[in-house]
């Protein structure tokens, strides 16, 4: 086996932070899970969720090995950006993505970011 494939063979899951609205959306899409040790795979973020909670869970999810894809509101990575852009790591991939009452701005999307880096713009 390839060392990518190793990387990622036990990667099953998808992670979300995100507003009530994203999250309840997606675990009704099938996405939500709660592993042997009682994990959830969601955290659902509201204006009484201590920043301190939103940076504590987006750091366990990047060190799960059975996360591939993190999904989360970019309102919410803003709070968070400095994690967020300092996350290199292939797995699990950040994905920022809008709610419903915060639009999507590229300009401030990390993985864009990054691809413009690349291609020297």
């Amino acid at each position: 086996m390839s060392g990518a494939a190793a990387l990622q063979k036990d990667r099953n899951y998808i992670a979300v932070i995100g507003d009530e609205d994203s999250v309840t959306g997606l675990l009704l899409a099938g996405i939500g899970h709660v592993n042997n040790q009682q994990k959830r795979n969601f955290l659902v973020v509201d204006v009484k969720t201590p920043l301190s909670s939103i940076e504590e869970t987006f750091i366990e999810y990047t060190k799960r090995k059975d996360i591939a894809i993190i999904l989360i509101n970019q309102h919410i990575a803003e709070d968070i950006r400095e994690l967020v852009d300092g996350h290199s790591a292939a797995f699990p991939a950040i994905l920022e993505i809008p709610s419903k009452d915060h639009p999507y701005d590229p300009e401030k999307d990390s993985v864009l970011k990054r691809v413009r880096r690349l291609f020297g713009e």
